[in-house]
């Protein structure tokens, strides 16, 4: 695998280095243990060259775990790193920390998010996206757009799939106000935000201006619960990329979330203020 490193690549090779070190281990013993060089187990560990499962599991022996849920957890992992999933055929046009972003949605137990600028990804219409994307880089080719916009459509299935990702999704004020693509664009997403919020799964709520300072001044994020033995994964968007958190360091994200619900508008009253905000775009 070429290329920098996919967040799952990274996830294997911490866990794998975190072990050895648990087990007091140096790079040479787990290398002789595999029959490979110290440099391979060392790009192991860094994410750069995933480890084919039979790898794993002799590491796993030779660190002594014998945790079931963790090793059917970096099993099924190290699987997961070689197969193929429906976002591979959108590398092209992708960035790589988008893609760690589709699996994520596709491996989470719940997802939480706080948008402040623009409507997060997942409650997008191809309209909306497509002016955000076309502000954001008024050059970009015709192909990348349309193929960003089929990708992000895409995700969005995990709202609607057999098991329906639970979602819940807080959207500061001014993401209601900002006519993203002139005012008939904007009413069709804030029905789409309706209907959205229809289905059992979805809970949207809108942070209103009048609660002063929000509980993030950073800015939006997103917030992963993974099934164990992965740690819950909070989600920041920079100009450089997105930035991956784990706990601890995500749970600053958790209590900053909670505060957040505390001062948004209920389900009921935050439905109340879109269908409000059509009607002034009318």
């Amino acid at each position: 695998m070429e290329g920098r490193p996919t967040l799952r690549a990274q996830w294997l090779g911490k866990h794998l280095r975190d072990l050895r070190d648990a087990a007091r281990l140096k790079l040479t013993d787990a290398a002789e243990h595999i029959q490979r060089d110290s440099a391979t187990v060392s790009r192991f560990e860094r994410g750069l060259t995933p480890p084919r499962t039979p790898d794993v599991l002799e590491l796993l022996n030779l660190y002594g775990v014998d945790d079931p849920v963790l090793r059917d957890g970096l099993e099924d992992l190290s699987r997961e790193i070689w197969r193929k999933g429906w976002w591979d055929g959108y590398k092209q046009h992708m960035a790589v920390q988008i893609i760690d972003a589709a699996w994520l949605e596709s491996r989470t137990e719940r997802l939480r998010d706080f948008s402040t600028l623009v409507l997060p990804g997942l409650l997008q219409t191809p309209e909306y996206a497509e002016a955000i994307m076309r502000a954001a880089d008024p050059d970009t080719p015709e192909e990348r757009v349309q193929s960003r916009i089929e990708f992000r459509m895409r995700r969005q299935q995990v709202l609607t799939q057999d098991e329906p990702l639970p979602y819940r999704s807080i959207l500061d004020e001014a993401t209601v106000h900002r006519a993203v693509g002139g005012a008939e664009v904007m009413r069709a997403q804030l029905q789409h935000l309706l209907d959205a919020s229809d289905h059992p799964n979805v809970t949207i709520r809108v942070l209103p201006f009048a609660t002063g300072a929000p509980a993030s001044p950073e800015g939006a994020f997103a917030l992963f619960t993974m099934a164990e033995p992965f740690s819950d994964v909070a989600q920041i968007n920079t100009e450089g990329g997105a930035i991956y958190l784990e706990t601890p360091e995500a749970e600053r994200f958790d209590e900053a979330y909670t505060r957040l619900e505390q001062e948004a508008l209920s389900a009921e009253d935050s439905r109340a203020f879109i269908k409000s905000r059509m009607e002034q775009l009318e």
